[in-house]
């Protein structure tokens, strides 16, 4: 990607310029329209959707509205410590900070002002959250978040122009003077701004990268959009900026497989678990989903079986994906675990060991199933594999999702959020805490949009 110079004439001009129209940029352009800017939105797709639109759609906040109803007492201080001890401290606290304390007045500003009806999760837990502090809508799927936030936008007047691919920004120096785009019929158009903010996800679609930064899940099935494709991390590095924790992502250990659906992680959480094709257990499944998609991958042929039973599975059915995965019979159900074992190409009399020794003794790979219901028929499966979601790791930002150089300046008038932007699951996949995407997305969108460059920032 080219960084070129500034034309005599841009063939339109606008204050606020955003590449990327998923969760961050449009909650971007909801605030920076709030705060009396001009505002466009260039997507590459020919609609709103990216890796939004394929995620459950949730977002962590704490000491919400919406917790309090429920009877959930939490604060950001909390959540700080379970974003730090899930990352091992990897993370710079103060970004950290900034996340955690501004979720529950992002969640408040979308819900009061902006009408998306977010609920709380409230009937199971998430690997690493001591609070329930899962906010999504009705739905749980990212495909409706993605479409309120768009109707929202486009209610409120926002330009959001689709088959835009943005190849280059124009620059003196280091700020920001416009954007190239291509139009559907190849042509060109050039747009200047006074700032610009980078929505664009990361770089999981780029599988040189992966192989680069993440050599540990690049035969895993690619399950983001495929134009996260690292532009924006090009960009901010050519104009001075720093890229932080590379190597960070979010995998899933639990896509059913071969029909690409995402299977919740309640299926674990709630006392399911993972068996690879001799039917043996063969990790930990209450870390967390991220690190399964490397278990699941290290398993014969990169797959494995998720074994739950029926109440389980009705936890489950609040999430569309798995409603999807039961029409399209990627699960199975049976009375028996012989039947079950049978449908799924497993060995029986394993399958049936290894679901009793769940709860007759210590486990061998560390899990406390002692809260836990054992499982009861009907039994339920489902074939799955290991994915990578997207990446974590971006350019480093301040408590503005103003866009860092190395020293810790700002750079004139660049932003960043979400996977464009350095995110708070450390160096690795171990350190991802459910929701950290759609929690960088939201928050830094929200406050990219309301910031504006400082004047006294020099030309430089």
């Amino acid at each position: 990607m080219s960084l070129l110079p500034t034309p005599d004439l841009f063939d339109l001009s606008i204050d606020t310029l955003i590449i990327g129209a998923g969760a961050c940029g449009l909650t971007a352009a909801l605030a920076a329209h709030e705060a009396g800017q001009s505002v466009l939105v260039l997507e590459r797709d020919p609609r709103p959707a990216g890796s939004t639109a394929l995620s459950a759609g949730l977002i962590p906040a704490a000491g919400t509205p919406q917790q309090a109803k429920a009877g959930i007492i939490d604060d950001p201080a909390r959540f700080v410590d379970d974003i730090q001890a899930k990352a091992r401290g990897e993370n710079d606290l103060a970004h950290v900070t900034t996340l955690a304390t501004q979720a529950a007045p992002t969640i408040q500003w979308l819900t009061d002002t902006h009408g998306l009806p977010f609920t709380v999760v409230k009937d199971f837990d998430y690997p690493g959250h001591s609070r329930r502090r899962m906010h999504g809508l009705p739905s749980r799927a990212g495909s409706d978040l993605i479409d309120a936030l768009r109707a929202t936008a486009e209610a409120q007047g926002i330009d959001i122009i689709g088959n835009r691919h943005v190849t280059g920004l124009f620059a003196q120096g280091a700020r920001v003077t416009g954007a190239r785009a291509m139009r559907p019929d190849g042509e060109p158009e050039d747009i200047g701004c006074v700032r610009l903010i980078l929505a664009s996800n990361g770089f999981g679609g780029d599988p040189i990268l992966v192989a680069r930064y993440m050599p540990q899940i690049k035969e895993a099935l690619w399950f983001g959009h495929d134009g996260n494709t690292g532009d924006a991390i090009r960009w901010g590095t050519a104009l001075g900026a720093e890229a932080q924790h590379l190597g960070a992502f979010q995998g899933h250990g639990n896509v059913a497989h071969p029909h690409g659906i995402l299977i919740t992680w309640a299926t674990m959480t709630e006392g399911g678990i993972q068996v690879n094709r001799h039917g043996q257990r063969f990790w930990d499944e209450s870390q967390g989903y991220s690190e399964a998609a490397r278990a699941v991958m290290a398993q014969p042929g990169g797959a494995a079986w998720a074994i739950f039973d029926m109440r389980v599975a009705a936890i489950a059915r609040q999430f569309a994906d798995f409603q999807q995965a039961e029409a399209q019979g990627a699960i199975k159900s049976t009375e028996t675990l012989a039947d079950l074992a049978q449908q799924l190409g497993l060995p029986a009399q394993i399958l049936e060991d290894t679901v009793v020794a769940c709860h007759a003794g210590p486990d061998p790979f560390g899990r406390d199933f002692s809260p836990l219901q054992p499982l009861a028929p009907p039994f339920c499966g489902v074939r799955v594999t290991g994915a990578l979601f997207h990446t974590q790791g971006g350019l480093r930002v301040d408590d503005r999702a103003r866009v860092l150089r190395a020293d810790g300046t700002p750079l004139p008038n660049l932003y960043a959020g979400g996977g464009a932007a350095v995110g708070v699951s450390g160096r690795s996949d171990s350190g991802y805490l459910s929701g950290n995407g759609l929690l960088a997305a939201v928050v830094l969108g929200h406050l990219a949009g309301q910031d504006w460059p400082d004047a006294a920032n020099p030309l430089n």
